[in-house]
Order: structure tokens, then sequence, then C-alpha cells
């Protein structure tokens, strides 16, 4: 695969990609005799920006998305926007124009695509402005994280910024209050006032949130446990807090 361009796959990825960036496509690959309506809305958006399409076997599609599910469609595309620092308070400026208050989430370094994939879901469905990460020792936008996002990634802007803690120093600047989740401090989540401008940070699968990330939040909150497991996922637990803040907004 050339350097200027991406591999995207499943259908939920490239439907919501081919409606909002066609001119991005340069070829579609449809695995053969699947007569699935599910493609047809891929197809017809296909024929209509006249973007090339093959038929091919399975096993070529399987190649080209290095064993992922691909759901037997998949394209080569050129690559999207990138986000950086630099575009934070063009996102927050453009929420407030259409009269939404800052809603951001912040990642501390997962590194699993498929969580990426699901906080990214999560993201839109809540109406958070954009997920900022480090670009760093964190997981970026590939093909798997588009597909299990089910076209979030479009939606959402991923922002990869160089300096976690200057970035959070930065949005508080801005009066956003940051809200990081921790085990062990006593305060729970459904215990504390979040209707204002918000960012929510959620630490790394196992180890949580970094020491400096920490102690940059303004206050520190946990999910009531009642099970014997210490934690749960987290994109189950992002999209729980997430939507504690979208309840409380209401």
């Amino acid at each position: 695969m050339a350097k200027h361009e991406e591999i995207v796959f499943g259908i939920h990825a490239i439907n919501e990609l081919i409606k909002r960036a066609p001119e991005r496509f340069i070829e579609l690959f449809l695995l053969k005799g699947r007569d699935d309506e599910r493609l047809m809305p891929i197809i017809n958006l296909a024929r209509k920006y006249g973007i090339p399409c093959q038929l091919v076997q399975r096993k070529v599609l399987d190649e080209k998305s290095k064993g992922e599910q691909h759901q037997g469609v998949l394209a080569r595309v050129t690559p999207g926007k990138t986000y950086s620092e630099n575009d934070i308070e063009d996102i927050l400026a453009s929420a407030h124009d259409r009269g939404e208050l800052p809603f951001l989430l912040i990642l501390d370094g997962v590194t699993d695509p498929h969580n990426l994939g699901a906080c990214l879901r999560n993201a839109d469905a809540a109406g958070v402005q954009a997920i900022i990460v480090p670009k760093d020792n964190a997981a970026r936008l590939t093909a798997t994280v588009r597909k299990v996002a089910v076209g979030a990634a479009e939606t959402v802007p991923l922002v990869q910024v160089t300096n976690l803690a200057r970035t959070m120093k930065q949005l508080q600047q801005l009066g956003v209050w940051i809200i990081g989740t921790a085990g062990e401090t006593e305060t729970c989540l459904y215990d504390v006032k979040l209707d204002g401008p918000m960012a929510l940070v959620m630490g790394a699968e196992g180890k949580g949130m970094r020491r400096l990330t920490r102690e940059h939040c303004d206050q520190l909150v946990k999910l009531p446990m009642a099970g014997s497991v210490s934690s749960l996922n987290v994109s189950v637990a992002s999209g729980i807090c997430l939507f504690e803040i979208v309840r409380q907004r209401r």
C-alpha cells in the first residue's frame, strides 16, 4: 500500500465515509457472490460518485485487511484530516456556535484499537465534540478502529497531542472542568455535579491514569462497583460516565 493512502473496511465505516467524503475513495473491493442488501447502499453510492469497484475473492479481502473482519467490503482511500492540539480551540468554538457547552473525552494511554473504536462510538452517541489522546503509547486511527467505531471515526475528531498534561492545562484556561476516573478516590460519579463545560479523563486498560495526568484533574471520581471484579473495560466505563454527564445536562 502506498504511503499516501489508507485501507478502510466494514460496512458501516465505508458507508459513513462515502457519504461524508466520496472524493477520498481510490478503489472499492467487494466480495464476489455476496448478494447482501446491506452492501447495496455502498454500491449505489459508489456508482453515484464514479468510484471504481472490483469484485474479488474472499482471499483478496482477507489479505488486504490482514485477517480482520472486513464484512465483504474494503476500500483504498486517501488519508483524512489529522487533528492536533492546535485544533482544540476551533473545535470548541464550533461547538459554541451550535449552542453546545464543551464536552470532551480524554483517553490516557488506551492502546487497544477495539477499545478506542468503542470509545469513539460512545463519544458520538453522547455528543462529545472530540476525543483527545497522547501521540505516543496510544492507539491511533486504523482500519480496525474505524470498523469498531461503525462510522463514528468520521464524526468525532481524534485529536493527537504531544503533551497531554499541557493540553489539560490549556483546557482549564478555556474554562473546561476536568474530571478523572480513579479507583482510589472516595467520591462517587453520581454524587458530583457534571453539567458544566466538561472533559472526562479515562485511564489506560489495567494501569489507569498516569500520575501527571491524575495531578492535572480538577476532580477524581469512581464508579460504584458491587461485584468482585475490580474494574470495567475502559469503553464500558467511558459510556457510563459520558451518559451520566448527558443525563445531568438534560
